[in-house]
């Protein structure tokens, strides 16, 4: 079954104009086109994009994500190159992760933090009115 750009894009919850970029980028390089050049979009095609995303979210750079798509193009003689440039990102996201996990003990303590204090204050207040 095909689909359209915009059926694609409320598929994947991407905006049409996002589709349309990474298809000019060359980051869907295997998106067939009718006689009159519109778009059709197969199963195949929603998960390169469901990939994209992926990768993109978990903050790999566009660049990084073309070069994977290109290796992926050029065929099994690419297979370890995908495999290592996939792993050098699961590090980066080991350690995002790993800041984010000490930045959220930072935002935690400081709550704890405002907790105590509003706590003392509302003491206080209970105190001077009684």
């Amino acid at each position: 079954m095909s689909y359209t750009i915009r059926q694609a894009a409320e598929m994947t919850h991407l905006t049409v104009h996002a589709i349309r970029y990474y298809d000019k980028e060359g980051m869907l390089p295997f998106v067939e086109r009718t006689q009159g050049g519109i778009r059709k979009f197969e199963q195949k095609d929603l998960e390169w994009l469901s990939l994209i995303c992926c990768l993109k979210h978990t903050g790999m750079p566009v660049k990084q994500i073309k070069e994977y798509i290109a290796l992926c193009v050029a065929g099994d003689s690419t297979v370890e190159e995908r495999r290592e440039l996939l792993l050098r990102h699961r590090e980066n996201m080991l350690e995002q992760m790993a800041e984010l996990q000490r930045n959220l003990s930072t935002v935690d303590y400081k709550i704890a933090h405002y907790t105590q204090i509003g706590a003392n204050l509302n003491r206080q207040r209970e105190g001077e009115t009684t």
